[in-house]
């Protein structure tokens, strides 16, 4: 009896061992997976920036400067027209952004037929790449939040902080409220700048002033900004964004003349009082409202993000803080695109 017994604990000390071994190797695989490609656990950072003829090389720097800041899994969509496709595609992967992640997007201008009024003070704002912010859900499918930039900036920071950027619940968008720093009133100041919506909306419509919203209320930037894809569509925010560029072409609601850019008024009405707002240090503005104008550079080594909206770019002549931007520059192979400086 006590042998049986015996044979019968071994038996059963074996089946233990047995279960317990072959059940190792499926455990051991799932941890090798993870180590060896943190990559496919990671989150991909989408980020979107357009690359428009004249100015790609402001794209080529903003993601070269965004690159180099960062170890997260960024996602580069490259938006552009037909035409100039294939200049970006090449600048890429004849220089050093080759490493990079990315998509080329091509925008069809046709979505814009009857939706712009022309102004003919400043036409390089009713190019149609200005307009791609409005139509982030039919160009990017996957992603359930996309950071969108403006193509006259450079990040000095990491990006994953801008995207780990809190949006509240049934908020779509995130933006830089143009009241948030007193440095950047400053340069408001300076430069007569208007930073509410009276500079933004013509208030001697009827259409407007049916809308309640006084007319000093705080205007926001939308050259930079996280968005919510799920949203922004259940929203419908395409929708009415389109709406109030019909409505401006038939009633000229504002104009570039106003506020310095037609893409910034319908945002301004759609997103009204439903917005969270970014980080201040992330959207450090107005760097190209003056060809003179400053900030101390103790201001702008803090800064995480520099946009140098306004006529005057970094890559033309004059700007200012060009050296910042200068920093992140990668030079066309090419040799089409040309840095304008005074000695050139």
């Amino acid at each position: 009896v006590n042998q049986i017994l015996l044979l019968l604990l071994v038996l059963t000390v074996c089946a233990i061992l047995y279960n317990k071994v072959h059940q190792v190797p499926s455990t051991l695989k799932n941890e090798t997976v993870d180590l060896e490609s943190p990559e496919e656990m990671e989150e991909e950072i989408p980020v979107v920036i357009c690359a428009a003829a004249g100015r790609m090389g402001a794209a080529i720097a903003a993601i070269s400067s965004i690159y180099s800041n960062t170890e997260a899994n960024v996602l580069f969509y490259i938006v552009g027209l037909k035409t100039t496709i294939p200049h970006i595609r090449r600048w890429i992967e004849n220089s050093k952004l080759k490493e990079i992640k990315f998509k080329v997007v091509e925008f069809n201008p046709m979505v814009l037929k009857g939706k712009i009024r022309q102004d003919a003070s400043r036409p390089e704002l009713l190019q149609p790449l200005n307009f791609v912010r409005f139509y982030l859900p039919l160009l990017i499918q996957k992603h359930e939040k996309v950071i969108y930039l403006d193509d006259d900036i450079i990040v000095q920071g990491d990006i994953q902080e801008l995207y780990d950027t809190k949006l509240a619940p049934g908020h779509a968008a995130a933006f830089s409220d143009d009241c948030d720093l007193p440095s950047t009133h400053e340069i408001v100041r300076s430069v007569g700048m208007q930073n509410t919506y009276m500079g933004f909306l013509d208030y001697r419509k009827q259409a407007i002033r049916d809308l309640g919203i006084s007319p000093s209320t705080c205007s926001f930037n939308p050259g930079v900004i996280v968005a919510n894809m799920t949203e922004w569509k259940h929203q419908r925010i395409t929708k009415q964004l389109e709406k109030w560029m019909q409505r401006n072409v038939e009633e000229n609601l504002y104009s570039s003349t106003l506020g310095g850019g037609v893409a910034t008024s319908p945002m301004l009405i759609v997103f009204h009082g439903k917005y969270s707002t970014i980080n201040p240090m992330w959207h450090i503005r107005h760097l190209g409202w003056s060809p003179d104008t400053r900030y101390s550079e103790h201001f702008l080594q803090e800064a995480k993000l520099l946009h140098w909206n306004g006529r005057y770019k970094p890559w033309d002549y004059p700007s200012v803080h060009t050296d910042l931007w200068e920093n992140w520059f990668i030079p066309d192979p090419s040799g089409k695109f040309k840095l304008t400086r005074p000695d050139s």
